[in-house]
């Protein structure tokens, strides 16, 4: 089978640790997800692989993915004919997981990860990929044009930008759709600065490391007209989540969650909610 290269710049790189997580957990017996795609999307890429076969981090990256799952979901359930749009989709199946037959979908990301994707991926009628960076407006136009209401979610996307241009992204949603909720990562600046350390991010440059870091995000309610309704650590997982995740996680989580809170507790995923 010929495989698909794959050309991407150093922050887009980063997209396939996530897609390897997904298909790992799918190939377990009790896995964090089912994801059928994920794992034929691995097989079909020219990559190495390779060197994250090992990395806890990519449990913590489904982990996440489901959690997140959960924010959109409760957004669909409140608006079910709502608009979401996945900020950095990369090679995401959000919306094979979460499609209720009635969402308006958009995937937003730069050209190059789009040029991947669509080896993969089609529009659909309700579901269209927009080839823009977040930090652009143009395309804002199109997802407004749908009347709402609206769910942006940045999943390790936003993080990766420099703290001005972080805001900047924030800012302009903020104040182009009102109403909306905006589902976005956060990480302490400890963590920005340890990834030298990281078990995934290390086996990659410096260019494809993050860069925004984040200590309290009450801090983001002052960029635009935004309220924090919840910020949670994977710490916070549903029961039924982390029935799932690896047992030595779920061990230190049970018995001894201060062996990990140090380093699980500054890494928050919030949900927003721009005031009318």
């Amino acid at each position: 089978m010929t495989k698909v290269s794959v050309a991407l710049g150093p922050v887009q790189e980063t997209l396939l640790i996530p897609l390897l997580g997904r298909a790992a957990e799918t190939q377990k017996k009790n896995g964090l997800i089912q994801d059928q795609k994920a794992v034929e999307i691995v097989d079909s890429l020219e990559y190495d692989f390779a060197k994250w076969q090992k990395s806890q981090s990519l449990a913590g990256a489904t982990l996440r993915t489901r959690m997140f799952d959960q924010d959109v979901q409760a957004f669909l359930t409140e608006h079910p004919t709502g608009t979401v749009v996945e900020i950095g989709c990369g090679l995401n199946t959000r919306f094979e997981r979460l499609d209720n037959g009635q969402v308006q979908w958009f995937d937003l990301d730069l050209p190059d990860t789009l040029a991947l994707r669509r080896q993969f991926f089609q529009d659909q009628p309700r579901r269209r990929m927009l080839e823009a960076s977040v930090l652009d407006t143009d395309w804002m136009e199109t997802v407004a044009a749908t009347g709402g209401p609206w769910c942006f979610i940045s999943e390790a996307v936003i993080i990766y930008l420099e703290a001005p241009q972080a805001r900047q992204a924030i800012s302009q949603i903020a104040h182009r759709f009102p109403g909306a909720w905006f589902l976005t990562d956060t990480t302490p600046q400890t963590m920005v600065d340890s990834q030298a350390t990281h078990d995934a991010m290390r086996y990659l440059s410096q260019d494809s490391w993050f860069r925004w870091g984040c200590d309290d995000p009450r801090e983001i309610e002052g960029w635009g007209n935004l309220r924090l309704i919840e910020s949670r650590t994977f710490l916070d997982a549903s029961p039924d989540l982390m029935k799932q995740v690896p047992w030595q996680m779920r061990l230190i989580a049970q018995w001894a969650p201060w062996l990990i809170r140090r380093k699980v507790e500054g890494y928050k995923l919030n949900r927003f909610v721009v005031e009318d």
